[in-house]
C-alpha cells in the first residue's frame, strides 16, 4: 500500500504527450513589481486565521459542521461565526464541497495595524464561503490531468432563478478553464448562489471573502469571478492555500484585470490573496506544457516546515515571481520530476521503474504530499486541534498511504 500511491501520482504527473499540449506562445506576465521581503503582522495573522477557517471545511461530508457553528475541528476558535449552511454535491472529483457562515465582526484579528489597512476576514463582519479540497492527494492530480475547455464567465443561471442570464460586461477571450474545475463550481453554485443572495439582501454592507485550498482554492476563483462580473459585487475578497492554475494565460491575465492584481506594491491591499508554500507541487500543476499558467496576487511561504513566522513568507511580484513558487520548486520537488520522466519513458522495464521509484525518491514525494497540507497548520483532517501530533511527517504507513 505504500507504493500505490506514489506509483499512481508519477503515472499521472508525468508531462502529456504532444497530442494533448496546448501551448500559449509570444505571451507575457503580469508585471514585475519588487515587493518587501516579509508579510506585516495583521496580514499573517489574517491569514493564519483563513487557514483555520479553511480546514474546518473538510468536517463537511466526515463528521459535518453543526450550527450554531460546531465540529470536531476548529469550530470552537471562532466564537463570532454563526454557520448558514453546507452544502457536500458528491464523491466524484467534479462535485463540490463546502460550507458558508457569517461572521459578526466581534474579533479583532487582521484589524488595522503597524502594517496598514488590511484587506481583513475579521473584525469588521464579513460573510465567509470555504470551499473544501480533495481528501486524496492522488486524486487531486487525477483532477489535473485532464485537457482544459472553454472558459464561460457568464453561465446561464441554473440555482433556482428564472429568466435570462446575466448580460456580461466584460469578455474573457479565448480563455480556457480546468474542465474538473468549471464542473465542481457548476454543481457548488445551485446551492451557493441562493444562500448567498439571500445573506447579500439581509446584510447588504457586508463582503464576501472566498476560501479555498487546494483544488476549492480552484474552484473559489471561479466563484468569485462569477459573484463579481455577473452578480456586480464588488466587495468580494478571495484567499487561497495550494491553488492549482486554473486556466489558460488569457484566464490568468482576466483574473489579475478583475481583482486588480497589475501593479499592486502594497500587499496589505490585495483584495485576492494566492498562498503558496515551499515544496508545493500543486500550485504548479496542471504543467505549462497544457497551456496553464497562474494569476497574479502570489504571497509564497518560504518555510519548508510548520511553523512559519512572519519573516518566512513573503508577497510576490506579477505571476511567475523567481523568488517565489515558480523560480523555487524546491529541490525535493525536481528530484522527483526527474524520477517521474524516467518512470514514464515509453519501453521502460519493471526493473528500470523499479529503479525509478528508489526508497529517496519515494520519501520525496512523502514530503511533497505534506508540502501541500501545511498551510500554517496541517490541513484537511478534521481532528481536534487539527494536527497537534505532526501526523504522517516522519515516515508513510500504510494506513497514511491510503489517505494519500
Amino acid at each position: 500500500m505504500v507504493l500505490l500511491a506514489p506509483l499512481l501520482f508519477a503515472q499521472l504527473l508525468v508531462s502529456p504527450d504532444a497530442g494533448m499540449a496546448h501551448k500559449i506562445v509570444g505571451t507575457e506576465p503580469a508585471p514585475y513589481h519588487r515587493r518587501t521581503a516579509s508579510i506585516s503582522t495583521p496580514l499573517f495573522t489574517d491569514l493564519e486565521r483563513l487557514s483555520r477557517i479553511v480546514d474546518i471545511s473538510y468536517c463537511v461530508g466526515n463528521t459535518g459542521v453543526r450550527k450554531p457553528f460546531e465540529c470536531l475541528s476548529r469550530c470552537s476558535d471562532f466564537p463570532e461565526l454563526s454557520l448558514v449552511a453546507t452544502w457536500n454535491t458528491g464523491v466524484l472529483l467534479s462535485d463540490s464541497c463546502g460550507y458558508i457562515a457569517v461572521d459578526d465582526g466581534r474579533q479583532d484579528a487582521g484589524a488595522d495595524g503597524p502594517g496598514g489597512d488590511v484587506v481583513s476576514s475579521a473584525g469588521r463582519g464579513v460573510i465567509l464561503v470555504a470551499f473544501r479540497g480533495t481528501y486524496s492527494i492522488t486524486n487531486t492530480v487525477v483532477d489535473l490531468s485532464t485537457i482544459p475547455q472553454q472558459y464561460v464567465p457568464y453561465p446561464s443561471p441554473d440555482d433556482g432563478d428564472e429568466g435570462p442570464p446575466g448580460k456580461p460586461k466584460h469578455e474573457c477571450a479565448n480563455c480556457t478553464a480546468h474542465m474538473g474545475f468549471l464542473q465542481s463550481w457548476r454543481s457548488a453554485r445551485k446551492v451557493v448562489l441562493p444562500e448567498l443572495k439571500a445573506l447579500k439582501a439581509k446584510y447588504p454592507s457586508l463582503p464576501i471573502h472566498l476560501v479555498g485550498h487546494s483544488l476549492g482554492g480552484a474552484v473559489a476563483c471561479l466563484a468569485a469571478l462569477e459573484l463579481r462580473l455577473l452578480l456586480g459585487w464588488d466587495d468580494v475578497l478571495v484567499t487561497t492555500f495550494g491553488e492549482p492554475r486554473v486556466g489558460n494565460y488569457q484566464l490568468a491575465r482576466f483574473v489579475d484585470k478583475v481583482f486588480g492584481l497589475d501593479g499592486v506594491a502594497d500587499p496589505e491591499s490585495l483584495s485576492y490573496r494566492r498562498v503558496t508554500h515551499n515544496d508545493d507541487p500543486v500550485p504548479l500543476l496542471p504543467w505549462d506544457e497544457w497551456g496553464y499558467r497562474s494569476h497574479a496576487g502570489e504571497i509564497y511561504i518560504t518555510k519548508p516546515s510548520l511553523s512559519p513566522t512572519e519573516q518566512d513568507i513573503r508577497a510576490c511580484a506579477g505571476d511567475n515571481d523567481p523568488a517565489c513558487s515558480t523560480g523555487a520548486g524546491g529541490r525535493a520537488w525536481q528530484i522527483v520530476r526527474e524520477s517521474l520522466l524516467r518512470l514514464s519513458r515509453a519501453g521502460a522495464t519493471a526493473r528500470e521503474q523499479a529503479e525509478a521509484m528508489t526508497l529517496p525518491t519515494r520519501l520525496r514525494l512523502w514530503q511533497l504530499f505534506f508540502a501541500h497540507r501545511d498551510y500554517f497548520w496541517r490541513l484537511g483532517l478534521c481532528v481536534p486541534g487539527g494536527d497537534p501530533a505532526n501526523w504522517g511527517r516522519a515516515q508513510p504507513t500504510g494506513i497514511e498511504a491510503e489517505e494519500l
